[in-house]
């Protein structure tokens, strides 16, 4: 397949997103898909191509343009992180990450943290962390037992955040602790640094997908942080966490999007290449159809994704109802389309050099984070119902 397919056409596109539609593409298809089997093999963090897509602007995607960032919207956001994953969903995923930190610090911080470490963020001089999920708090985040004691003109933390990526590499984590009373009310954020005593790691997880960037512990042993460490207001934590939710559903929805396509085209090629009883695959019937289906299985996602990601930007009240059906579809709909295109390619799918596992290892884990799809479906039905 070309890459003038439905996901490059301009439906909707102002000539500024395509252009940078295809600008990161470009970035991604030199910088990226070239190297994306030997990182995930070798479990390697790429953090210097990461930082040279500072240059394009990927440090601070939606920071404001005072703070030093592009200043553009989840619906540009969303053609980025989809054209990014076409190379690796994984290394784009990461960006997602680090950019809802960027975001944050941009929203929340007073201006000397701004000018702390807002800029370094933006450059990509520093990398970030998201930590909110504990080993027995995942998707009730209101539950979670990181500890926040005041202490003269300090704050003491202790406890320990699970699943964070990029964590021992990166060098500003944004931490979610409780400072009062359970529940979510109790709840602050904090800007801690790498290299503050008594903050550790853990060994990297062994993953079955997102193997190009670092998963551990971060753990917290009277970790002393100073008062003006604090993001926002105590107590505004929880609030601070969730408002971040709408938008990484989104991203992480862009970037099935991408896998799921990159998975088509690899598919496609194929099958436009082998042969089986003298005759090309693409003059099956049956594959075709299963072609069409992909294709249109992906458009229909893209298509609810832009709309949620336009409702986003345009302060939509449906914003969070819109955004939780975008995540459920496209990370069901991309993942489906990696393990159909891998079956496709017969046992030469299963194999390594294809490409296609990987893709299907690391778009299943989609269907978890960033609220798992069953929690999808809790969200969109209280909100449609109005029960629960």
């Amino acid at each position: 397949m070309s890459r003038s397919t439905a996901a490059a056409l301009p439906f909707g596109l102002t000539e500024e997103q395509q252009t940078i539609s295809g600008m990161v593409r470009e970035f991604a298809d030199s910088e990226i898909a070239p190297h994306a089997l030997e990182w995930d093999a070798n479990h390697h963090f790429p953090v210097d191509v990461i930082k040279r897509s500072a240059d394009l602007g990927m440090g601070g995607i939606y920071v404001s343009e005072e703070a030093g960032g592009t200043g553009m919207g989840r619906m540009d956001a969303a053609l980025i992180f989809e054209a990014m994953s076409t190379a690796c969903p994984s290394v784009a995923a990461y960006i997602s990450i680090h950019n809802m930190v960027a975001w944050m610090i941009d929203k929340y911080g007073d201006a000397e943290q701004k000018d702390k470490y807002l800029s370094k963020l933006v450059s990509m001089d520093h990398l970030g962390s998201y930590c909110l999920t504990e080993p027995n708090a995942g998707s009730d985040a209101a539950a979670l037992r990181t500890s926040a004691r005041e202490d003269g003109d300090s704050y003491v933390l202790n406890g320990v955040k699970q699943f964070i990526s990029g964590a021992g590499t990166t060098e500003t984590y944004l931490v979610m602790a409780r400072t009062g009373q359970d529940g979510s009310r109790g709840i602050s954020a904090f800007i801690l640094e790498k290299g503050m005593e008594g903050l550790s790691f853990g060994p990297n997880e062994q993953k079955m997908g997102w193997r190009a960037q670092p998963t551990r512990q971060v753990i917290m042993e009277n970790v002393r942080v100073p008062k003006e460490n604090l993001l926002g207001e105590p107590g505004q934590g929880f609030k601070i966490a969730m408002s971040g939710l709408d938008g990484g559903r989104l991203n992480i929805g862009a970037c099935s999007l991408g896998g799921g396509q990159s998975a088509l085209e690899k598919a496609i090629d194929y099958m436009g290449e082998r042969q089986a009883f003298g005759t090309e695959l693409s003059a099956f019937q049956a594959l075709r159809f299963e072609v069409a289906e992909m294709q249109t299985k992906l458009e229909a996602a893209r298509s609810l994704l832009w709309r949620a990601a336009n409702a986003y930007d345009a302060g939509d009240p449906n914003t969070s109802l819109l955004s939780a059906m975008a995540k459920l579809t496209a990370t069901d709909s991309g993942f489906d389309v990696a393990n159909r295109a891998l079956q496709l390619h017969g046992g030469y799918g299963y194999l390594t050099e294809y490409g296609i596992e990987k893709l299907v290892r690391d778009l299943r884990v989609h269907q978890i984070l960033e609220g798992t799809n069953e929690i999808m479906r809790v969200i969109i039905s209280r909100k449609s119902t109005g029960v629960g």
